[in-house]
């Protein structure tokens, strides 16, 4: 495998670095919520690894077009990165919203139109590293892939704005918010700068897991390549 270039090693460290200081920003220099307290610190993270995951799954739905387009290899490799660091972020952001959950709504989950959503999402790009691997040939693999991403990347949209489609109990901070919605606040500028910055913060982190995950995926569609040749 190639060395690992400068530029993406000094990337890992301000990675590092930024993750500490939004860390800061959310639990210690960010005001205490008035209403919800403490838990309300969870927000930062929770909106700023549901931003990636958002991210992700629609950069594999374009490259996705991609590879369809051009039949090149490289685009199902970025396709499968981005997806892959989508679901797991995307999971993060379900489990930091439950964890909120549990003293704002007296409950760990209820299947609110955003929650009912997300889970499907989930549930969606977990089936598709389950059905890509019941799928030996890589050129078929590839196009099942590009497809699906296409199909499921509608998802993923959707559940971003049902907030603002449906009525619903989870709340807008950005924008107006259904009355109905609990847990709603007004962000000071001790939380604006928290907020912003941890958005900043993942989507460099995201560009870091992207960026290995893409050299990765490179050697290990070499290995693949290497034991087609020797079956053949």
């Amino acid at each position: 495998m190639e060395p690992k270039p400068i530029a993406l090693k000094v990337l890992d460290v301000i990675s590092i670095i930024l993750l500490g200081v939004a860390t800061y920003l959310a639990l210690v220099f960010a005001p205490t919520e008035a209403v919800m307290g403490q838990v309300q610190r969870v927000f930062y993270f929770h909106i700023g690894t549901a931003w990636v995951g958002l991210l992700g799954f629609l950069l594999a739905a374009g490259t996705g077009v991609a590879y369809l387009v051009t039949k090149d290899a490289k685009w199902d490799i970025i396709e499968v990165a981005a997806v892959e660091i989508s679901l797991v972020f995307f999971l993060i952001t379900i489990i930091l919203g439950s964890i909120w959950a549990r003293p704002v709504w007296n409950t760990w989950w209820t299947w609110d139109p955003r929650l009912t959503t997300a889970a499907i999402t989930e549930l969606i790009y977990i089936a598709y590293f389950m059905l890509r691997e019941g799928i030996e040939d890589p050129d078929r693999r590839a196009r099942f892939g590009a497809v699906y991403t296409l199909i499921g990347g509608v998802s993923a949209p959707i559940t971003f704005m049902v907030i603002r489609l449906f009525r619903t109990i989870h709340p807008v901070i950005i924008g107006s918010g259904d009355p109905g919605a609990q847990g709603t606040f007004a962000m000071t500028g001790g939380m604006k700068v928290a907020f912003f910055f941890a958005l900043f913060t993942f989507t460099v982190v995201f560009v870091d897991l992207f960026w290995n995950r893409i050299r990765m995926g490179n050697l290990a569609a070499k290995v693949e390549q290497l034991k087609l040749n020797v079956m053949q």
